[in-house]
Formats: structure tokens, C-alpha cells, sequence
């Protein structure tokens, strides 16, 4: 038996059968874990939902930002976007039974020794906070009140983490945190704006959330998706794997057990 981790696969559907088939990947006997971001801008989204859900025993996924996005599309809150490849979910006849399992997928996945996240933790959390934030999201989701949430979770308010949050607020960061962060300012606020490489951004006023001072720490590596522009990231306790098969990059996994890592170039 053997354990992967895929970074975000938006609609890549054929690249991702590609890379199962590099790994060997037995779905009798391995388990596959996505870090988020199923569907969204590559063309086979409703093939890969309708993949997931169909091996739901051995693949599972964290909700990432387009994720829930198609849930509020599904209820009229937004428009599918031109770029997205979403329609044929909403057009499907099992598109309510797709939307079921996608909406009560976890926000959070932990293993003994690793946890998977969409876009990360915030570096206000530790474990145990991380663990109850999402617990409190994946509660409601799985919920008749499911629909008031996506509702409303729709801003970049409140951006700093308090115990004192109740509500929405309290729902919105959590969300935020865990599907669309990626810089945060040196004081741990989440900035929802810049997307661009760390690179290219100074350490003065924004930080990489995983590098904001004083950062509480979790105590397990954290694997996660969502930023492309990290071109694949690996640090002590920490793994990226969004390389952004989506825009032209490569699909990328790793197999936990041996830190084997496999890819699969963009089908052009």
C-alpha cells in the first residue's frame, strides 16, 4: 500500500490517468489524497469530479477555492466565468449527486505524521486550532445551512485571526485561510491580493504565509496546493505541489513513503 499526494489537478483529467499510470497506482491498494482545486479551468472538470467521487475509497480531496466556487455558481450567486470549464458539471444528470459529495469533502486531512491543506495555515494557528477551524467549515457545509454560508463567504474581512471572531467573520477567515492565502503582512494579517512569486515581492511588506515570524508550528509537514508560482516549494515541513499543469506546467505527486516525486507535463 502507498500513499499520494497530487497538487491541483482544475479539469487536467487526462494528465492526471497519465500520472497514475507512471506511479502504478493500484486503486485496491494505494490511496491518492488531492490537495484541492479538482475543477476549474482545464477542459475534463466534470470527468475528474465524476473520477473522484466514483473511486471515493481510495481518492480524497481538500475543498479548494474553485471548489467552492462552483457550489455558489451551482446556486445562482455567481455566473460561471468564460474561463472556467464548469458548465458541463452544472448540465449533468448526476450534477446534484456530484455536488453532494463535492460540498461535504473536508477542508482539512490529517495523518499521523503529515496534514493536507488547499492554500495552507494560517501561521496564527496551531494544530489543534487548525484542526477545529476546519471542523467548524466542513460542519456547516455538510449541512442544511450549507447555502447561507456560501452565501456570504465571499470577502477579504475580517484579515487577522482572533479567538474572539464568532459568525460569519469567524467563517469567512477560516475559508479564506484555508483555500485562497498565499502572502500574509509580517504581522500575520492575510493580504488577498498579490498572487505573484515571492520573488518578486519584498519581504517588507509581504510575506509567503509559511515564512511570517514567529509562525506557530504544527508539528507534522504540511502539504498544499493553490500557488502556482511557487513552481513546486519544499522546506522543512513543508511541501507544495501546485506546479500549474492548468497553464501550461506539469501535474505534480508525491509518494509519502519514499518522497518519490512523479510528473506529468501539460497535454498541449
Amino acid at each position: 500500500m502507498a500513499t499520494y499526494i497530487v497538487g491541483d489537478i482544475q479539469g487536467c483529467f487526462d494528465e492526471l490517468i497519465l500520472l497514475l499510470e507512471k506511479a502504478r497506482f493500484n486503486h485496491d491498494s494505494d490511496q491518492l489524497y488531492i490537495a484541492g482545486d479538482l475543477v476549474a479551468r482545464g477542459p475534463k472538470s466534470l470527468e475528474t469530479l465524476r473520477f473522484a467521487m466514483k473511486h471515493k475509497d481510495s481518492i480524497h480531496c481538500v475543498l479548494g477555492n474553485h471548489d467552492l466556487h462552483l457550489l455558489a455558481v451551482s446556486l445562482g450567486i455567481h455566473k460561471v466565468k468564460s474561463k472556467d470549464k464548469t458548465a458541463p458539471i452544472l448540465q449533468a444528470d448526476d450534477r446534484e449527486a456530484l455536488l453532494t459529495w463535492l460540498r461535504r469533502q473536508p477542508l482539512l486531512i490529517e495523518k499521523d505524521d503529515f496534514i493536507i491543506c488547499h492554500a495552507g495555515v494560517s501561521p496564527l494557528w496551531d494544530l489543534e486550532q487548525t484542526r477545529e477551524s476546519a471542523k467548524e467549515i466542513e460542519s456547516i457545509l455538510s449541512s442544511e445551512r450549507w447555502n447561507w454560508l456560501i452565501e456570504n463567504m465571499y470577502d477579504n474581512q475580517p484579515d487577522q485571526w482572533s479567538d474572539n471572531l464568532t459568525g460569519i467573520e469567524r467563517y469567512r477567515y477560516i475559508i479564506n485561510a484555508f483555500t485562497r492565502m498565499r502572502f500574509c503582512f509580517p504581522d500575520g494579517r492575510l493580504d488577498m491580493q498579490c498572487k505573484l512569486p515571492p520573488t518578486e515581492v519584498s519581504k517588507d511588506e509581504l510575506l509567503p504565509w509559511f515564512e511570517v515570524p514567529n509562525r506557530k508550528p504544527i508539528g507534522k509537514t504540511i502539504l498544499f496546493g493553490h500557488w502556482a508560482a511557487l513552481e513546486g516549494y519544499h522546506s522543512e515541513g513543508l511541501i507544495g505541489l501546485d506546479t500549474g499543469c492548468v497553464w501550461g506546467g506539469e501535474l505534480t505527486m508525491i509518494r509519502w513513503e519514499d518522497k518519490q516525486i512523479f510528473t506529468q507535463p501539460a497535454i498541449s
